[in-house]
């Protein structure tokens, strides 16, 4: 949590390793010892908080939703995830310290965005093997679900314009509906 909380208050290349460890009540070793160095640090980090997103791929506990409820509830949560004012600026602070350090931008995207967006595939595959959803590539198939239920909201929140929640859940709302459209069953 301290690690966390730094990298997004300060962004990495502020984010004192000295720092987090009084936060958190260890010493600079045990950081060390545990993730390697900084970059080892920032990785669990993002890693940690992306758990927060992954428990809306569960297959499991759901079944008494339809396909069209649970890819709702996975649009709003990602969006709802995404737009958080403290994601938003640690973005932006990634995408700076990655003009400088680009293995910092790998690490987030390798971290965060990509294993969110493996996660998402493996839950679209499931649902492809229930027979759910006619799905060929689910990779694919789950970036166009994010890219949709993002759409240009995400690039106006980005430069502080926020859509409204209204404009919002219809994007999410229309993405789901386009999204079934293109991969759902005709039974």
């Amino acid at each position: 949590m301290a690690a966390r909380d730094a990298f997004f208050e300060h962004g990495y290349g502020a984010a004192a390793i000295e720092q987090i460890a009084l936060a958190a009540g260890v010493s600079k070793v045990t950081i060390y010892n545990h993730f390697s160095d900084k970059q080892g640090l920032f990785t669990a980090a993002i890693e940690r908080e992306c758990e927060r997103m992954r428990d809306h791929f569960s297959i499991n506990g759901q079944e008494s939703q339809s396909l069209r409820e649970r890819l709702l509830d996975i649009g709003h949560a990602m969006v709802a995830f995404l737009s958080r004012p403290e994601m938003v600026q640690f973005e932006r602070r990634v995408a700076a310290e990655t003009e400088r350090n680009p293995e910092i931008g790998l690490a987030f995207l390798n971290a965060g965005p990509r294993r969110m967006k493996g996660t998402f595939a493996a839950f679209l595959a499931a649902m492809a093997e229930t027979g759910a959803v006619v799905i060929p590539d689910a990779m694919l198939a789950a970036e166009q679900f994010a890219a949709m239920c993002k759409g240009f909201g995400d690039v106006e929140l980005r430069f502080g314009a926020p859509p409204t929640p209204s404009a919002t859940r219809h994007r999410v709302e229309s993405a789901v509906e386009a999204f079934l459209k293109i991969y759902g069953t005709k039974a």
